[in-house]
């Protein structure tokens, strides 16, 4: 329903293929290389697409988080997806524990956010768990890259593929990413969890799964 064939550059003629600390370091530096006009209008773009995505999708529940820094979505996600999902749906936002999993609390607007380590902003309302990534329906996550495969390439806490294997069996994961960082292929691990499909700004909505 909601495929759609997507570029990816191959970056798979590395000897012995890129290690992650390499490919995580090359694709970190791309972002910072990018002007702040490109980000605010790849922002755009993105948050379009994921208007289009949840009035496909017609979740009740969504998780997402709160992009800091470079990260793609701008730092004004949470209102775009809240206003979205309209009065009767939720957004969940997650909260670092010191473990470095993921506790979730509602999204409650602007003022419900407060500065938290690491750079992050937090929801300071009701914690409802760990396990409450799993009754999303839609699942954003955030990530440093994506493969063909749905391989996610995160920062390496293992904070998101710990919330993503709590997630539904029936979840559409999908993954924000800049242009260029849906890759031909990226190194993968046992606790690595994949992701359905990514955004980007220019290639929009990509399903990534091969049934």
């Amino acid at each position: 329903m909601f495929s759609r064939e997507c570029y990816v550059p191959d970056f798979s003629d590395e000897a012995g293929g890129p290690s992650k600390t390499g490919l995580r370091g090359t694709m970190l530096a791309r972002r910072r290389a990018l002007s702040a006009p490109a980000r605010l209008a790849a922002a755009e773009r993105v948050q379009a697409e994921l208007r289009s995505l949840v009035r496909r999708v017609r979740p009740h529940r969504i998780t997402a988080y709160v992009p800091v820094g470079t990260e793609p979505g701008g730092p004004d996600l949470p209102d775009v997806l809240a206003t979205e999902l309209g009065p009767g749906g939720q957004l969940l936002l997650p909260v670092l524990r010191p473990d470095l999993d993921l506790d979730w609390a509602p999204y409650a607007g602007p003022g419900s956010l407060v500065a938290a380590g690491r750079g992050l902003r937090e929801p300071y309302t009701e914690r409802l768990g760990r396990a409450a990534v799993g009754t999303a329906e839609l699942v954003v996550v955030p990530a440093v890259a994506v493969d063909r495969r749905g391989v996610r390439l995160g920062r390496g806490g293992g904070s998101y593929d710990r919330a993503l294997s709590r997630a539904a069996a029936g979840a559409l994961t999908v993954a924000l990413l800049h242009d260029g960082e849906l890759i031909d292929s990226a190194p993968a691990e046992d606790h690595d969890r994949p992701v359905r499909a990514v955004i980007t700004p220019s290639g929009g909505f990509c399903h990534l799964e091969s049934d």
